[in-house]
């Protein structure tokens, strides 16, 4: 059974079609949307702040969701991957982002909607990233725009392979 747990009076809110892998931690103010999935080793830590993750969001194996005490929430829109391993803190993430495995997305940036973060790429503190746009690199910069093709076979592609993915668990 995933770790589920009540923080200070806060409890997760995961609507019942979400997928949570057996060793998934899920503790204190956190809210899921729909049709979402926490993979294995996942850790969505919201202790010290609210956590709020839209529909068909998926949050890979390895990845951490955190926020800072008192001061930067997290919020992820809708059709958002979280690829493994990455480390989403305090940060706003807008609608059909894919973050790559490794990245880390710092406090207080805001990843605009239909964008990519390249994997290993570390968005620092305060970095807004274009609507539209991949951002690579240490420290990460805007390296290209997105085609539409890119936003339907990459973005649409993995956040709908991964609802089917976590259907194979629910069996």
């Amino acid at each position: 059974m995933p770790v589920i747990k009540t923080v200070r009076g806060n409890s997760p809110q995961i609507p019942d079609d979400c997928y949570v892998a057996e060793n998934a931690t899920i503790v204190g103010d956190v809210s899921m949307g729909k049709q979402c999935s926490v993979w294995f080793n996942a850790v969505i830590r919201g202790d010290v702040h609210f956590i709020k993750i839209g529909n068909k969001v998926n949050i890979q194996d390895g990845a951490v969701i955190h926020a800072t005490y008192q001061k930067s929430p997290t919020t992820i829109g809708n059709n958002v991957s979280i690829g493994h391993n990455a480390l989403v803190h305090g940060c706003t993430i807008k609608d059909n982002v894919l973050v790559g495995m490794g990245s880390i997305i710092m406090d207080d940036c805001v990843v605009e909607s239909n964008s990519i973060i390249a994997a290993g790429a570390v968005v620092t503190k305060n970095t807004h990233v274009e609507s539209g746009s991949i951002y690579a690199g240490v420290p990460a910069t805007k390296v290209k725009d997105i085609s539409k093709e890119l936003i339907s076979g990459e973005i649409d592609r993995i956040a709908n392979n991964y609802i089917k993915y976590s259907s194979w668990f629910k069996e």
